[in-house]
């Protein structure tokens, strides 16, 4: 089945951190949402993949996504390399997004540089007939737009999720394998959920709203009008 929106996510939780309130509000406003983690997050210095399978499909719910599936691929060896393009393609041409949610080619994290770097390949070559032709018919989501992780380098456009603040902590917090108060591993030495509270209250501040969420694209993006910049208003 078809869906509005496939968001990919190298390890269970990233998809959450980066843009649980935007996923949340598509959701609420009837769209079909399919999030697709790539690896089980196996490597990570606590949880086990079990563990966080559970706290992935309990994401889930809470958020209202269709679906929710897992690509088994090596944590912390993700590559853009012809079995990561593989699997990619045929994720595309098996639920046929019309927006694709990826995360930046840029990163702190080697496997979301790489994951970013695997999907910009994916997205094109999913799109010809000649190439893979047994993963299933071409095609070639309508807009690729991409979250922002660990580092925040090209912004095109946040999303006000101010409304959905608690919902996104509540979220974060299926992931309790992920918080402990010995935050030595962490590069920053900020657990997940203070690291994007922090981002999206500095970009809501930017804005004049309480939270938002950055996302970057690639080239213009092309608007019916003004009139989608007033939000409805008067």
């Amino acid at each position: 089945m078809s869906c509005d929106v496939l968001v990919i996510a190298p390890h269970p939780d990233d998809a959450e951190i980066a843009a649980a309130g935007t996923i949340l509000l598509l959701a609420r406003a009837g769209r079909r949402v399919v999030l697709a983690d790539l690896t089980r997050g196996e490597m990570a210095t606590r949880g086990t993949p079990a563990t966080r399978a559970a706290e992935a499909e309990q994401a889930a719910r809470l958020m209202g996504v269709a679906a929710r599936e897992n690509l088994g691929l090596p944590d912390t060896r993700l590559r853009d390399d012809d079995a990561t393009l593989a699997a990619l393609v045929g994720l595309l041409r098996r639920h046929r997004p019309r927006l694709l949610l990826a995360p930046f080619p840029r990163d702190l994290h080697p496997d979301h540089e790489a994951a970013g770097q695997a999907l910009r390949r994916a997205y094109f070559l999913a799109g010809l007939a000649k190439v893979l032709p047994e993963l299933g018919a071409p095609h070639r989501p309508e807009l690729v737009v991409r979250y922002l992780q660990h580092d925040v380098p090209e912004v095109s456009f946040c999303v006000d999720v101010s409304a959905v603040v608690a919902e996104k902590r509540a979220v974060i917090r299926c992931y309790a394998s992920q918080f402990s108060d010995d935050r030595s591993h962490f590069v920053r030495r900020l657990d997940p959920l203070e690291r994007v509270e922090s981002r999206d209250r500095f970009f809501g501040a930017r804005l004049g709203c309480a939270a938002a969420e950055p996302f970057s694209i690639e080239g213009p993006l092309c608007l019916a009008g003004l009139d989608l910049l007033l939000g409805g208003r008067p």
